[in-house]
């Protein structure tokens, strides 16, 4: 007898062992459909002897004061909130690309627009401190518009703190214009509430390119667990880009809980893709641009050389037979 619960109870340290050894890893991550992999990623963790403990925020800006604050290891965001965050000192690092793509610019219907150079004298409206923020401002350059959040110049900029209150604001006619997300600027459209006047990819931003960021104290001490970190992310990105009826209803069940349709998450997703990559260059021009148009107020405007580490990412790949 005593040996048969001697037998049992060191059944029950080894399996307690097993489950104290994953390594936890701290996500922030924001709510959109091509940030799906992201979430994924917690789902499949075990395989790598990982725990994700995801935090979603409300918007990108918020993220990096977490991870400044040692309460983040990695995170998904905007190219825009990365850089800032790097150029006024957080110790993060670039180490992949998840999505590009996710973002439209949408117009009230009632205006019959057809073209940005058409908003002059018009309210148009953002999120502060995401990707679309760049876009946005690119954009009106691109049209030879002038703009400040006070009345005078060609168009007059709101800022919103979150995506939703973005969208209703068009919808309550209280703007005029806005530069929104995915699936939120296609429920915008399927609600009734705006028409897409572009995709704003046609500016020196190029199509926007969603960077992974890891703590620099993840990357250069926890080396090991920064290296299943990218393997994880990887095999959950070649989940949902060989599998569309997966991405579709964990994105749509588990992330969003059934407040998304079929049809706008496809939709969305015609707008937006899952990759691994992050192009060489990307995050200098995103760099230039923002110190060009006054976005981040940074200290150190980042260089590419000093923050974008993707030889985890290779290896990753590599492991997993991806090219």
């Amino acid at each position: 007898m005593w040996m048969r619960l001697s037998a049992i109870l060191a059944l029950v340290f080894s399996l307690t062992g097993l489950a104290q050894a994953q390594d936890i890893v701290r996500l922030g991550n924001l709510k959109f459909a091509h940030y799906g992999t992201i979430s994924y990623m917690k789902e499949i963790a075990g395989k790598y002897n990982l725990k994700i403990d995801e935090r979603v925020f409300a918007k990108g800006a918020d993220i990096y004061p977490a991870m400044a604050a040692d309460l983040v290891d990695i995170a998904a965001s905007g190219g825009d909130g990365a850089v800032a965050a790097r150029g006024n000192g957080v110790k993060l690092l670039v180490v992949a690309g998840f999505a590009d793509g996710g973002a439209r610019i949408l117009a009230r219907p009632d205006l019959k627009i057809s073209s940005l150079a058409q908003v002059k004298g018009m309210k148009v409206a953002t999120v502060r401190g995401g990707i679309q923020d760049l876009l946005l401002l690119a954009e009106l350059d691109k049209h030879g518009l002038t703009w400040s959040e006070r009345p005078g110049k060609d168009v007059q900029l709101l800022y919103f703190g979150n995506y939703a209150d973005l969208s209703q604001a068009l919808a309550s006619k209280y703007v005029d214009v806005i530069c929104q997300s995915e699936p939120q600027s296609t429920q915008a459209i399927s609600a009734g509430w705006g028409i897409e006047l572009l995709k704003p990819y046609d500016t020196e931003v190029g199509v926007p390119v969603r960077p992974l960021v890891m703590t620099e104290k993840m990357y250069t001490e926890k080396r090991d667990v920064a290296l299943r970190v990218l393997k994880l992310f990887v095999d959950a990105t070649i989940a949902f880009r060989s599998d569309p009826a997966l991405a579709e209803k964990y994105v749509r069940e588990s992330v969003f809980k059934g407040q998304l349709s079929s049809e706008d998450f496809r939709d969305a997703m015609n707008n937006a893709r899952y990759t691994f990559d992050m192009p060489p260059g990307h995050m200098d021009k995103t760099t230039e641009l923002m110190v060009k148009h006054g976005l981040g107020k940074m200290a150190n405007p980042p260089k590419e050389a000093d923050w974008v580490k993707l030889d985890l990412l290779k290896e990753a790949k590599a492991s997993l037979g991806v090219n």
